[in-house]
Formats: C-alpha cells, structure tokens, sequence
C-alpha cells in the first residue's frame, strides 16, 4: 500500500514511486515574510540614547549623593556630644515645626593652622587649654518665625552646674565662676547646660568652633564684607591696622576682626560684643544672598567645611537636620532677625567682670517665651563697640516679607498675638536689616 505524504509543519516531506522503490524528498519551505521594518529616525535613537543616559546620572547621583550624605553624617558623629535636651523629632527634609534654640560656642583654641599667625597668644603656656570666649544662643520661634541671637560675655560672672567632662572627669560644679570656663569644665555639654540654667532655655542643638574653624569657613563663602567706622582700627594684639571704610575679610583677617578688643570702642570685651555681632548679621545677610544660595558648588563647599570645622551635639550631627533648621530660618524676615547682647551690671567683688541683670534679662527671656516683636531702645553696641551708620546702605532682601498682622480676639477669648516689646536700653543690639559699622579707636 503506498505511504501518504509525511513531514513537519516546519519541513513538509513528498514520497513518490520511482524506479521501483519509493523515495521520500524533503520540501524545501519558503522563506517566511515578515511585515517591513520602518528605519528608525535620527532623532529617535537621539531620545532612546538620552533617556539610558539620563537614567544612568539620575541613578550615579542618588548613589553619590547617598554615600556623600552618609559620610556627612559619619563625620560629624565622630566627635558629636550628648545635651539634655536632645529633640524627640527626627529630622526631615521639610522645615522644624517647633521652636527651638542653637548654641554656638566659639573656643580659643590654637589650631595648627593659625599658631603661626597668632604668635604669643599660642606660644604662652600660660594660654594653655580652651576657654568658650564666645557663647551666642539662637533662639528660632515659630507661628510666625522669629529669630534672636543673645550674646553672652565672656567675663561673666554665674553658677557653674556640676558637668562630666568628655574624659569622664566629673566638675562638681560652682556657685560662681567666668562663663568661659565651662567649657574647660565639661566641654560644649557642660556650656550648654550652664547657658540653659541661667536662661531657662531649653537647648537642643549646639556646636562649638575653634580659631581655625572660623578662617576655613568665612574662606569656604568667600569672605564676609564688613564695616570699618570711626578712625579706622589699629590692634597690634589682633596684627590689623584698618582705615575706615567697606572691607571684605577673610583667612586670618575674619579672624583678627573678631579678635580685636582693643581697636575698638572702649577697648573691653563688651565692646568686641557688638564687633561680632555686626560680622554675624553680615554673614547672614550673604548667606541669605543669591551669591550663595543660587551656587551650589559654594553650598557644597560650604556643608564640607562646616562638616570639617564643627564639633556638634549629637543631636546636630546628621546633615539632614542640618539643613533642615537651615530650611526652617530661610525665609525669616531680616527686621524680625535681631541681635542683642545679654544684660548685665558690674561684679561687685571684681571690677573686671561682669553680673547678670536679672531684671532686664526676664524682660528678654519673657519676650522670647510669648514670640513678642522685640524693639531696641539702646545702643547697637555696649562699650562703643559698633555704631549705626545711616549713610550706609542697609541689607535688602530678595523678595519683601509678607506683611504681619494682629488678629483681634475671637468669641471663644483666645488671646491676640502679643504687642511688641520694648527692650531695656541696657540690652544693646541691632536689626539684620540696619547697617552697623566698627567704632574703630585708632
């Protein structure tokens, strides 16, 4: 019987008769026909390429960014220090929804960077050690945003709560000592502490700079410009010899300028109070500026150095709470950013030093506590430090504040916001928004 045709779909077989015996050819199938491909433009390729490129930054950026964020991070907890009132809120990258408070301490310490420069003052043994010479708690309030920098001098005279060194030394503490000597005591906890007692403040954040942290940082924006009024400044101790007039310092002459006591005014500290705060207001106005704000390689440089130059709190110690609170104070207006100096009297038992006034420092810490308006009625600096100088131009800001106002009480007797403040003559300061200059002396 002869067989039927055999194969496969895909190679179909023919058997015929042939010469007396059947023989199986296998077919050859045709090619298969597929629909014509349309060539892919330029312009499409072009996409396709940009697209993988785009993806492979965005995903090397996340990646770098991570590790950048991460070694910030390790940096800063490496020397970080515990404080008692370390905030319950994790940081987040939106804006700090409380009030809170930053101390900054700024110790004498001779760093390798400046000793050279600073000559006698880190070849005397007698310096040995670091003191907090420069103590400035940041008080931010909130609902609305309000920020006031006291500045606690140096030569005053308060109790000194028992502290434990970072070496585990225990500081019994004193019922009255310099403030500058808490931080010899038990280190930026035990200075946090001490300024936290005498406030009533709570603080939650802190950090501490030395003499070499200043110049690296004042480098990192590029120098701050500052006001030399008066006859100029003549400070051998500080090595400056200034004539009046606009000055953009930086390195070691950021560092002199806050040094120098005796170039100005009367010659005290609490003259060179007033110099520094002239230097803060200035430094904030820059970094509020679009020379900063707009660069971001001066930013990144910026977060490096203060990375490098900071020993924080720990509660400070991660960049993204640092630049949270930095979110949080960006658009405070610059009249509701004020600079004072603590009140005090002269010490009784020491002409050298200095008490608090306690009946002018309840007035400040109660006009903090109810986010008050604050108007200053005294000088811009105690001692003649600084002047106010009308013929300066004054800091603007890039886009006008919204206008404030005072809502009348509602049916239920909710209390209005609080009317503003007038300080005592003897809490000296100045606005962010008026130009202050150096009283020079020479």
């Amino acid at each position: 019987m002869p067989h039927g045709a055999v194969g496969s779909a895909a190679a179909p077989c023919l058997t015929v008769f042939s010469g007396g015996a059947w023989l199986t050819t296998r077919m050859r199938q045709p090619p298969a026909q597929h629909a014509r491909r349309t060539p892919v433009s330029g312009w499409r390729r072009g996409a396709k390429a940009l697209a993988i490129v785009l993806t492979v930054a965005v995903v090397a950026a996340v990646a770098v960014g991570g590790f950048y964020a991460w070694s910030l991070s390790q940096r800063l907890q490496e020397a970080a220090v515990p404080l008692q009132d370390a905030p319950a809120q994790p940081p987040a990258l939106s804006a700090y929804d409380e009030a809170f408070s930053v101390l900054v301490v700024g110790t004498d310490e001779c760093d390798d960077q400046v000793k050279e420069a600073l000559g006698a003052r880190c070849s005397d043994p007698e310096n040995d050690g670091a003191r907090n010479d420069v103590n400035m708690l940041v008080h931010v309030s909130t609902d609305p945003r309000r920020v006031t920098v006291v500045s606690f001098p140096r030569d005053l005279q308060i109790p000194i709560p028992e502290c434990t060194a970072p070496d585990g030394t225990l500081f019994e503490g004193a019922f009255k000592a310099p403030i500058n000597s808490s931080y010899e005591d038990g280190g930026l906890t035990c200075v946090a502490d001490t300024v936290s007692e005498l406030s009533g403040q709570s603080i939650p954040f802190a950090a501490k700079l030395s003499f070499g942290n200043v110049v690296n940082i004042t480098d990192a924006i590029g120098g701050v410009e500052v006001c030399i009024g008066g006859d100029g400044i003549d400070d051998p101790d500080a090595g400056i010899d200034w004539e009046p007039g606009p000055r953009v310092v930086t390195g070691y002459d950021a560092l002199a300028f806050l040094r120098t006591r005796k170039g100005i005014g009367d010659g005290s500290d609490l003259a060179r109070i007033g110099n520094q705060q002239q230097y803060l207001s200035r430094l904030v106005n820059k970094l509020r500026s679009d020379e900063v704000l707009s660069n971001p390689g001066t930013l990144i440089a910026l977060a490096n150095t203060a990375v490098n130059n900071i020993t924080p709190s720990e509660s400070l110690a991660d960049p993204i709470r640092i630049a949270q609170l930095a979110y949080t104070l960006k658009d405070v207006p610059f009249e509701d950013i004020t600079f004072v100096q603590f009140p005090v009297v002269d010490d009784p038992d020491d002409p050298n030093r200095v008490i608090p006034d306690e009946a002018a420092a309840a007035v400040l810490w109660d006009a903090l506590a109810r986010n008050a308006p604050l108007a200053l009625t005294g000088e811009a600096g105690t001692n003649g430090g600084v002047i106010a100088d009308p013929s300066a131009p004054a800091p603007t800001e890039a886009a006008p504040a919204p206008a404030e106002t005072t809502p009348a009480p509602d049916a239920t007797g909710a209390d209005a916001a609080p009317e503003v403040v007038e300080l005592p003559s003897n809490v000296s300061g100045s606005k962010a928004n008026q130009a202050t200059c150096s009283a020079g002396n020479g």
